[in-house]
């Protein structure tokens, strides 16, 4: 099992930024950063293969965050710019995501805890 662990989150104004971080275990693995709102589903956000090649964003937050890894730390880090109050959930990092679906929270081995990240208006 990969461990987990998440950093970074607080609370911000609209327009703000902030950067999480998610320190992993073993080696690298595709990984992602997904959400969850109160009463909401939790949600995909954006994810990056284990080599950094290839990453992509869901649609609402595209242009505004940017996923990045650094394999030498086992680190990936979710920088969150121009963040608007729908953006407030619990953020968290997964790992050891299925190839093909990394869309889907389903297809994650791994959790991290979590982290709060709110933005007031």
């Amino acid at each position: 099992q990969v461990q987990l662990v998440e950093s970074g989150g607080g609370l911000v104004q609209a327009g703000g930024s902030l950067r999480l971080s998610c320190a992993a275990s073993g080696r690298a693995s595709n990984m992602g950063w997904f959400r969850q709102a109160p009463g909401k589903e939790r949600e995909f956000v954006a994810f990056i293969i284990w080599s950094g090649d290839s990453s992509d964003y869901a649609d609402s937050v595209k242009g505004r965050f940017t996923i990045s890894r650094d394999n030498a730390k086992n680190t990936i880090f979710l920088q969150m710019n121009s963040l608007k109050p729908e953006d407030t959930a619990v953020y968290y990092c997964a790992a050891r995501g299925i190839p093909g679906l990394l869309y889907d929270f389903k297809h994650y081995l791994d959790w991290g805890q979590g982290t709060q990240v709110t933005v007031s208006s």
